[in-house]
């Protein structure tokens, strides 16, 4: 069986965070911290590692905008807002910051579950599109490793782009490293020669 999901709440107001807890444990899951404002909230994020949180927009010392967006820096995970606030300021603010779903107080216990699935599943696909991107700019600055090392080939060794690059996958096939480590290897090289001319 699967562990409960662990989540951590921030709110001002403690008729709240009791209300929150109550409701999350009924519904089958693990609250492993209630913080009374936002410096609380991502001291005790920092510690427990939580799968989630549940954050009031508006705290002492750090608002929940400003708690999701060290969490987001620090260790990402699916963040929720609780508001009662209408102020553009904020809302305006939510938009830039990395928050996948939001409650409006007072809440509801039928409103909680699908929220936090809301928040999961924008997290998952957020976490996805970062991964691509990253995935995406590595393959870009390889094809541009590569790019420069054949040149610096076809300049040594007055030889055309294709065997340059033959040269460097060969090389990259005996060794078992990646093209990459290779057109590295190969740059390193050449800027050694350059400095010692």
């Amino acid at each position: 069986m699967n562990d409960p999901l662990r989540i951590l709440i921030a709110d001002d107001e403690s008729i709240i965070r009791m209300g929150l807890q109550v409701m999350l444990r009924d519904l089958g899951y693990r609250v492993v911290g209630a913080a009374r404002d936002g410096a609380e909230a991502l001291a005790l994020a920092r510690r427990k590692q939580p799968d989630l949180a549940i954050l009031d927009i508006k705290m002492p010392q750090m608002d929940g905008l400003e708690v999701a967006e060290t969490l987001a820096a620090e260790r990402p995970i699916p963040v929720i807002i609780l508001t009662a606030f209408s102020d553009r300021e904020y809302v305006e603010r939510a938009k830039s910051t990395a928050v996948h779903a939001y409650l409006v107080k007072p809440v509801k216990e039928e409103k909680l579950r699908p929220t936090i699935e809301i928040a999961r599943a924008r997290f998952a696909e957020q976490q996805a599109l970062e991964e691509e991107r990253l995935s995406l700019q590595q393959a870009l600055e390889t094809r541009e490793l590569l790019a420069e090392a054949k040149r610096v080939l076809m300049d040594r060794l007055r030889i055309g782009e294709a065997e340059a690059f033959h040269l460097i996958h060969r090389r990259a096939r005996d060794t078992r490293r990646p093209m990459r480590a290779v057109a590295q290897e190969i740059l390193a090289t050449q800027r050694e020669g350059n400095t010692k001319a």
